[in-house]
């Protein structure tokens, strides 16, 4: 049966010394977040991670949800796990304070999500779907409508969902066909159908606040046209006691290959009472709000199995013994040696350990520049904040999700035949991992959200921000002892993604299939420079303590270890990920359809 231990030293090492959350102690968000009350959360957070979601993942990915008479049930234990989560004022950690949230950092918040996918992915959906739909409407809704729905979001007593995807339309939403007819005491009807729709009905909560994408009747055809609604399971009164049911019910839960705990909802709307949410006709405007929010969510998501999956390869290869070192025994009164002791097994457990702390950083840091572009009391500082956190998000969703299928597969292949084996749990990751590649935006949509919006925004200027962190890390650190292979093999990689970069302005208006069919390359390309100042960022910082004879020292020196393992092992893709952009697009596209 696999197990899970909360990554808390990890995390107190990145908010305490690499990024030195006290220093925004001026944002309202971080006056309460003494390093007291962050590490006492952390422990509380694992402790309800490990041993209330992680006991009941493997049980409920094996029982699922079940749909009898129209009513959805989670598998067991779920109900009262969701109790003691919603009890303990989990879901308002980061709320607004105005409608019963916590008012804290979403730089906290991020911790606490990759704890609890890493110990029950299903199960973490719920509450996490609640999250995206609370803040868009806190960012669109009317002061009744954030007044009625928030406190019960924010408490956890209502939970979220957002609906998006219909049978014949997945990312091109111009062809949505659900309806909105407008009534008499300005509320809508909605009719249609909406698939795939994650956490979409449950028994966790007494209410359901659906955000729904539909077309008002006479409103332009295309993305033009769309306008988004709240749209909730139970009808709330004028007192905010529930009324009726609304027009929503579940057609079917869909069979799918992983994620078997939540309830993947097909849902019908018919006639169902809708209230607009935001301006007419810029409902995609709206729920983007929720989809960034989703993205950076779904980014944790490939750490988080990343995480637990070699944790739990780790354990294994500790254990198994089979073979002998190719050195000569290291256990000789031992029938083999353990397989940790192979280099190819420390191969795949270095790659995934590196990946997994790197991210752990890039995640961080992204989430710290929502808190700015909230809390800063510059403005410029908040846009320049929330321009770094666009040009990120596609970067993370893409490539943390996509390797972390690859870092479960990589786990996987420690366990060797076991892997296989469902008792063993290792096969539950690698195919809950397989979705996060897909929602929320395929990786390939966020590779072209990148070259073809990001890059060009504001005339370069985002782009040319994120080079100059690097740059600017690059030059106060390159004569600092023990930082010197790091920052020359940093410089050499942002080189690469600059060239990179100029080679798409200057061939991709020409051909846009040149960007099309090279954008994976390059976000990959730019993933591997960020990771690459996120862990020169914690070498330096590593380095600086152990000089000061702060900290755990092991720890350090373990951190510095893979350090060097990422520099001279994963950052140097950069070359070949450069030659695959520059090599364009025409042989991507030359075989004729009828070929493939």
């Amino acid at each position: 049966m696999p197990t899970y231990k909360a990554p808390v030293n990890d995390y107190k090492f990145l908010m305490h010394n690499v990024f030195n959350l006290q220093q925004y102690n001026n944002y309202q968000s971080f006056k309460e977040a003494t390093p007291d009350l962050i590490d006492a959360i952390l422990e509380e957070a694992a402790k309800l991670t490990e041993n209330i979601f992680q006991p009941i993942n493997q049980s409920g990915g094996e029982e699922g949800c079940s749909l009898e008479n129209g009513i959805v049930s989670t598998p067991k234990g779920f109900k009262e796990a969701y109790d003691q989560f919603r009890e303990g004022g989990w879901q308002s950690l980061t709320g607004d304070p105005e409608y019963g949230g916590q008012g804290l950092p979403l730089s906290l918040g991020v911790a606490l999500n990759e704890m609890m996918i890493s110990s029950n992915w299903g199960l973490a959906m719920y509450p996490g779907l609640t999250k995206g739909a609370s803040e868009t409407i806190h960012a669109w809704g009317t002061d009744d409508q954030k007044g009625t729905y928030l406190p019960n979001m924010i408490s956890g007593d209502w939970a979220g969902t957002m609906n998006l995807t219909e049978p014949h339309c997945g990312t091109d939403l111009g062809l949505l066909r659900t309806k909105a007819d407008l009534n008499d005491d300005g509320s809508y009807s909605i009719s249609g159908t909406k698939i795939f729709i994650s956490a979409g009905d449950h028994e966790l909560t007494e209410n359901i606040i659906h955000l729904v994408l539909a077309r008002i009747s006479g409103a332009p055809d295309g993305m033009d046209g769309i306008s988004l609604f709240i749209v909730p399971k139970f009808i709330v009164k004028d007192d905010g006691s529930l009324g009726d049911r609304n027009g929503v019910s579940c057609g079917s839960l869909e069979e799918k290959m992983g994620i078997h705990s939540n309830a993947t909802c097909l849902l019908n709307y018919d006639n169902a009472t809708g209230y607009l949410l935001g301006p007419e006709n810029k409902g995609m405007r709206a729920m983007f709000t929720m989809m960034n929010e989703a993205r950076l969510g779904v980014a944790m998501q490939g750490l988080a199995i990343a995480e637990v999956a070699q944790q739990n390869a780790a354990d294994y290869a500790r254990e198994r013994i089979q073979g002998r070192a190719l050195t000569g025994a290291k256990f000789p009164d031992d029938a083999a040696d353990p397989i940790i002791v192979h280099p190819d097994v420390r191969r795949m457990l270095m790659t995934n350990r590196a990946f997994s702390e790197g991210s752990r950083a890039m995640a961080l840091w992204a989430a710290l520049q929502i808190d700015i572009s909230h809390g800063d009391p510059e403005e410029d500082a908040r846009v320049k904040a929330k321009d770094m956190l666009a040009l990120l998000t596609p970067v993370l969703k893409s490539y943390m999700t996509d390797q972390g299928v690859e870092a479960a597969s990589r786990a996987m292949q420690c366990l060797g035949g076991h892997g296989y084996i469902c008792e063993w749990g290792m096969e539950q990751f690698l195919r809950d991992a397989r979705i996060a590649p897909i929602y929320e935006g395929t990786n390939g949509i966020q590779a072209l959200d990148l070259v073809g919006r990001k890059l060009p925004r504001k005339n370069g200027e985002v782009i040319r921000a994120f080079f100059k962190v690097i740059q600017n890390f690059i030059d106060d650190n390159k004569e600092t002892e023990g930082l010197e292979k790091y920052c020359s093999l940093l410089e050499k990689a942002l080189g690469r993604q600059q060239a990179a970069t100029m080679w798409l302005m200057q061939n991709a208006l020409e051909n846009p299939d040149h960007a099309g069919g090279t954008a994976h390359y390059y976000l990959n390309l730019m993933a591997l420079v960020a990771m690459g100042y996120s862990w020169a960022n914690m070498a330096l910082t590593a380095k600086t303590m152990i000089a000061a004879g702060e900290g755990d020292q092991a720890f350090l020196q373990n951190k510095l270890k893979t350090a060097d393992f990422f520099f001279t092992h994963l950052l140097p893709e950069t070359t070949a990920l450069r030659i695959k952009v520059e090599a364009g697009s025409d042989d991507v596209m030359s075989l004729d359809a009828q070929y493939f």
